[in-house]
């Protein structure tokens, strides 16, 4: 049981900040630090700290939800959830691999890109992956994409990880082209991402994808993923569909 840690959101200040300023301060016996909720590479070292503000203060649902969509998905067509081999892209500490296991499914690696993510993965979920990469999916050399390809993963999923630096765009797309044809991809991304006005790489790749012939949308429901400091909820759409073709060069170079 991990202990509990005593942290203190700021008051009077966030309401101006944007979701990727956001941060917190941890007190313990060196005194009080200031920690931004995207310095996870800080977050993963302390046990327990990562659940404690996500999901117990912040309620955050969004492994369970994209698992759940996942789901009513592949029910649609009739196939079996305990028959994937999933990706989980951009896994961190291993919450969305954990809700995975729970449905009975195949074969489950996850990939990210920095190493206290696999620390914290192997030290509070040691046996949910078969296999755990440390990656920058826009840089792989030729033994890793064959070891990746090895696996014939025939879904991915990616949650809490999109649009916000975390996880580049054409990293992404690299790791959606590593699923096979007629796989399955699920993944959420922030609901202000679908705006006309945002231009962003995301938002940009989110609608291009949705409405391409390389993805076949089943699934999309905008819910709470999270409250933020303030106690507001934080609203996201949650996406799962089928796979048709690789997105092309072509089509990466035009987003990322």
């Amino acid at each position: 049981m991990n202990k509990r840690h005593r942290i203190q959101f700021p008051k009077n200040e966030m309401t101006t900040k944007s979701q990727e300023e956001a941060y917190f301060y941890l007190q313990d016996s060196s005194g009080s630090r200031k920690i931004r909720f995207h310095d996870y590479n800080e977050i993963y070292q302390i046990p327990g700290l990562y659940e404690q503000i996500f999901y117990d203060r912040l309620k955050c649902i969004s492994p369970a939800k994209v698992a759940s969509i996942l789901e009513a998905a592949i029910r649609q067509s009739s196939e079996n959830f305990s028959e994937l081999r999933v990706l989980d892209f951009g896994a961190g500490n291993g919450m969305m691999g954990e809700e995975l296991k729970k449905c009975g499914i195949s074969r489950l690696v996850g990939v990210d890109i920095i190493s206290e993510a696999y620390a914290a993965t192997v030290r509070d979920r040691p046996g949910t992956y078969d296999a755990y990469h440390i990656q920058d999916f826009t840089d792989l050399d030729f033994d890793v994409r064959k070891e990746i390809a090895s696996w014939d993963f025939n879904c991915m999923v990616t949650v809490a990880a999109l649009g916000f630096g975390d996880i580049p765009v054409k990293a992404f797309l690299e790791a959606f082209n590593t699923i096979g044809a007629k796989g399955w991809v699920a993944f959420n991304i922030k609901d202000t991402f679908f705006a006309e006005n945002d231009s962003t790489g995301f938002s940009r790749m989110t609608r291009e994808l949705i409405f391409s012939e390389h993805l076949d949308v089943y699934h999309i429901e905008r819910y709470r993923h999270r409250l933020s400091i303030d106690g507001e909820p934080l609203y996201y759409f949650a996406i799962a569909g089928r796979k048709n073709t690789d997105v092309t060069d072509k089509f990466i170079q035009s987003i990322a």
